[in-house]
């Protein structure tokens, strides 16, 4: 089981909102989010509700600062929803497709890629199913730039998802104690 708390000011500071599953809106507990604490466990936050927009993942730890640490990758004054990524025991499996509803050239993976560019000569994902495990996707190679937590299921567009304007280059297997 995991636990996150929310804080609206920096240095955990002001009110806050304590969560120890998914929430899907936040909207109604705080109005801004500057730090937090993840005191157990792995979490994705996502920019609005439904877990929707830009995520980034949390791992155990305290983030007193979040607009200063993460940059520009996203506003951490809106932060609106929250998933808890449970730990997976076993294999990870994921197939990515260059098209969107499984078209186009086809690769399995059961271990990170820091560039589908390089290791199989494919321009881009964009759609995939996953298997086994939970994995992050990210827009650039070297697992860099905007992410997208993927959980075990068919994702036929993930432009349908919110993400149109994301083409994903990297892929890394959440392997964390969570």
């Amino acid at each position: 089981m995991g636990k996150i708390v929310f804080y609206e000011d920096k240095n955990f500071q002001g009110r806050s909102y304590e969560c120890m599953s998914d929430c899907s809106d936040m909207s109604s507990y705080l109005s801004r989010c500057h730090s937090c604490r993840v005191e157990s466990g792995c979490f994705m936050i996502y920019e609005r509700p439904n877990f929707m927009g830009n995520q980034v993942y949390l791992r155990r730890g305290e983030y007193s600062d979040m607009q200063r640490m993460m940059g520009s990758n996203m506003n951490f004054d809106t932060i609106r929803s929250c998933r808890m990524v449970p730990h997976h025991r076993g294999q990870f499996r994921m197939r990515i497709y260059e098209r969107e509803s499984f078209g186009g050239q086809m690769m399995e993976l059961m271990d990170d890629c820091d560039s589908i560019m390089d290791r199989y000569r494919m321009s881009d994902c964009q759609s995939c199913n996953v298997m086994d495990g939970h994995w992050l996707m990210y827009e650039q190679p070297h697992f860099r730039g905007r992410m997208m937590y993927m959980r075990p299921g068919e994702y036929r567009s993930f432009r349908e998802m919110g993400m149109s304007n994301m083409r994903f280059q990297s892929m890394r297997r959440i392997t964390d104690m969570c």
